[in-house]
């Protein structure tokens, strides 16, 4: 088991996720509260939509090994309860981010859009595991990573060449299973093409894409688990 007051970097060979249904009592407690502020976020920001998401109840860290199971929930709960100040209620915040990493050893990370729920701050392409996530009963964030770099970016993992296993960045009650793929192109090559992707969609999720080349990248925007795991990357 993991403590929930920590930061750290753990390396894994695999994940084993797997769909666990159960109700979740935190939101069934506040569904009033959580509709009204949804509502009301959604007036700010209309593009926002109240799908399901599935959110990790049962963790586990082995020594080469993340494995868990994982719920269903609307999405209004769940940002009600990072609204909230992420109190405990049973759950962990766990999802796949796609770190792209440079010819020239750098990394790539996206600037989310005004019209975002997480609006200005900056991490890897990534997003909360859903539904479309579910191969059977297992949740696949190989295929939910590939989903989002594809979305964010324009770029296909088949282009990249993947790292071994899996980087999880933990802090808290998050936990960012992060997959290192590398691409032939420098960083600046690279993130030009990124934004031609972006210029060609009506409403692209990522506003910008920073390259971070070592700590005096860093930006206070930069979310935790970005934050966590280019720091064991990029050491002072």
């Amino acid at each position: 088991m993991i403590s929930s007051d920590i930061q750290r970097v753990v390396h894994v060979d695999r994940l084993e996720l797997t769909f666990e249904p159960q109700p979740w009592a935190y939101a069934d407690a506040r569904r009033a509260a959580i509709d009204a502020l949804f509502a009301e976020t959604q007036k700010k920001k209309p593009a926002l939509f109240n799908g399901r998401v599935l959110l990790m109840h049962r963790c586990d860290i082995s020594s080469d090994a993340l494995s868990g199971g994982f719920m269903e929930a609307d999405y209004a709960s769940f940002t009600f309860w990072m609204a909230s100040g992420r109190p405990e209620a049973g759950i962990r915040d766990c999802f796949g981010a796609a770190a792209v990493m440079s010819s020239d050893g750098a990394f790539l990370l996206g600037e989310m859009g005004a019209h975002t729920f997480n609006a200005g701050q900056i991490y890897f392409p990534c997003g909360t595991p859903d539904l479309s996530d579910l191969v059977g009963n297992r949740v696949d964030f190989d295929m939910s990573v590939r989903r989002e770099l594809k979305e964010e970016t324009g770029l296909n993992a088949a282009e990249l060449a993947e790292e071994r296993g899996w980087t999880l960045a933990i802090d808290g009650d998050l936990i960012c299973a992060i997959k290192v793929m590398q691409s032939s192109l420098d960083a600046v090559t690279l993130r030009a093409r990124m934004l031609r992707h972006l210029a060609s969609e009506q409403l692209p999720e990522l506003a910008d894409i920073r390259i971070v080349r070592g700590p005096d990248d860093f930006s206070p925007a930069m979310r935790s688990f970005a934050r966590i795991f280019l720091t064991q990357r990029f050491p002072a």
